[in-house]
């Protein structure tokens, strides 16, 4: 499927078809959600099974051992029904909607049930106030937070006001959606507004039946910040029940440490207008 505007052209090209859940990480602000989401690739040893192509767009080509591979790939395996989006290439505002839209007309295509995004955001906070919070749409929390009433004041009482910018059997097989969580482990977040990448994939769970979610932590200058891939590596656990071990992610972190600060470097360099300016109040 590809979706263009003004020149650039976006291409979702895969092996296979995905599981029914989709979680993704991407190139933003302290790069937790793609830290959180290359752990579990590697954790879960899940296989790539497609990628995302952009023409026209300044793009990146990592490489590890002399070989190149695409900067926003898809991973799953047979018996477990999530698939993982590794998105590595930085998406200015300006292309978010068209770039969203390649993702979910495949993920409409390929039947997909849900989509969640796992995110960092740099909101000021006290050192208690390290959270996971959700912003989801109504099918997406009635399915995994049915105890969580959205006109509730607990959000709001679970921090101050602050603003900041920019998803007995062996649980690692397919899991089972339908199961929920206390509402008081991953907190709904109180008011705001999402931009970018994040607010188009929204936008499109609460038009359509695909239930959507944008889980986000609060995020540090340093890159990577492993506290908040680890907190967001928890609320997965707990939502998917994927048995996921967060003791290893410190080491993984710091493996891939020098490439995740070089890859900060380069989104630092991008002009300041184009990055998300996503808004939240806990």
């Amino acid at each position: 499927m590809r979706e263009t505007v003004e020149g650039t052209t976006f291409h979702v090209a895969t092996e296979r078809e995905p599981a029914s859940t989709v979680i993704g990480g991407f190139s933003q602000f302290g790069l937790a959600g793609l830290t959180a989401v290359d752990f579990l690739v590697d954790h879960l040893e899940l296989e790539q099974t497609g990628h995302l192509s952009a023409e026209g767009l300044p793009t990146i080509t990592p490489f590890e051992n002399g070989r190149p591979r695409h900067p926003t790939r898809l991973f799953s395996r047979d018996d477990l029904d999530v698939t993982l989006l590794v998105g590595e290439l930085f998406v200015p505002n300006s292309l978010a909607e068209p770039f969203s839209r390649a993702v979910l007309d495949w993920t409409e295509r390929a039947n997909v049930d849900e989509i969640a995004v796992l995110s960092g955001a740099p909101f000021p906070h006290e050192p208690t106030e390290h959270h996971t919070f959700y912003v989801a749409s109504d099918d997406y929390r009635a399915m995994h937070f049915p105890e969580s009433d959205p006109d509730d004041d607990r959000g709001e009482a679970a921090a101050p006001d602050t603003a900041g910018a920019t998803d007995a059997t062996d649980t690692t097989h397919a899991t089972d959606t339908t199961d929920s969580v206390d509402p008081g482990t991953v907190r709904p977040m109180a008011n705001g507004f999402l931009d970018g990448t994040n607010a188009a994939l929204l936008a499109r769970s609460m038009e359509s039946d695909l239930r959507g979610c944008v889980y986000v932590t609060p995020v540090h200058p340093q890159t990577p910040d492993v506290d908040a891939a680890i907190r967001l590596v928890e609320a997965v656990e707990e939502v998917y029940g994927l048995d996921v071990d967060t003791g290893p992610l410190e080491a993984f972190a710091s493996q891939v440490g020098d490439y995740y600060r070089s890859l900060a470097d380069r989104l630092e360099e991008q002009a300041e207008e184009e990055q998300p300016s996503d808004r939240m109040y806990m």
